[in-house]
């Protein structure tokens, strides 16, 4: 049998309905090649056991598996993140709350030393990460449930060698004194019956869906509990979903922030 191509397999994946950019990627990874390479030997051969690699995360791929797990990889925002199917797939959209956080500590927070700032359900510690490089005197604790999770966040801290204090507990429970001066959380915020979930079936649903079910049930115990752990003039910054705009403003107003 003659051994297969690059190209041939990059066939297979499309016609299974694989992203092209999504298999280039593995490719890259399994070939330990840059794209350009990759297009250059699209018709070269590849060893047996190099395609059969290929070929097995290309079908998880298209089984719906996130390329980050696949790789072990994810960037954000100009970070790259060791990630696990213990943590969520981080997102670019997440990088949104990144830029609101610095644009703050660099606009009217810049006159504080050293700002305190928590990031609340820290996952693969994406966010908390990514303020720490981008605000090198912000002060950042970062907390998760999750002991799988904390272990992936506090291995990418040490590997970027960026100062991050890795607290295990839920929501506020583990933060103490200094008062914040920023919190940041991208919750769960999809409902047990939301129709995304199968195709986000491989990453944790723990980070997906809040345990009771209810979609703004995370949402509505970080607001509740915000007050006591921020400084007066505090922001409290959240991911939610693009249809809950109104539900969580109002939650918000409730509780007397601005």
């Amino acid at each position: 049998m003659a051994e297969a191509t690059l190209a041939q397999l990059l066939h297979e994946a499309r016609a299974r309905g694989v992203d092209r950019f999504d298999a280039q990627a593995l490719a890259s990874h399994v070939l330990q090649q840059p794209r350009a390479w990759l297009i250059a030997h699209a018709d070269s051969p590849l060893a047996p056991g190099t395609a059969e690699q290929l070929r097995t995360l290309l079908r998880r791929r298209a089984d719906g598996e996130p390329v980050a797990y696949l790789t072990g990889w994810r960037g954000f925002h100009g970070l790259e993140l060791r990630v696990s199917p213990a943590v969520l797939d981080p997102r670019p959209d997440t990088e949104t709350l990144v830029d609101w956080a610095l644009e703050l500590l660099a606009g009217e927070m810049v006159d504080i030393a050293t700002p305190q700032v928590a990031d609340l359900g820290t996952g693969s510690g994406a966010i908390a990460l990514a303020v720490a490089k981008g605000c090198p005197r912000a002060v950042l604790r970062a907390v998760d449930s999750s002991p799988e999770a904390l272990a992936v966040a506090r291995a990418n801290g040490q590997r970027l060698a960026l100062p991050v204090q890795w607290l295990p507990g839920s929501w506020w429970q583990p933060l103490g004194a200094p008062p914040l001066h920023l919190a940041l959380s991208n919750p769960p915020y999809l409902g047990a019956d939301d129709p995304h979930l199968p195709a986000l079936r491989h990453e944790p649903r723990s980070a997906l869906v809040p345990a009771a079910g209810d979609a703004l049930a995370d949402l509505r115990h970080i607001v509740a509990g915000a007050a006591p752990h921020l400084a007066p003039g505090g922001w409290l910054l959240l991911e939610h979903g693009f249809e809950q705009a109104d539900a969580v403003a109002a939650l918000l107003a409730a509780a007397g922030f601005e």
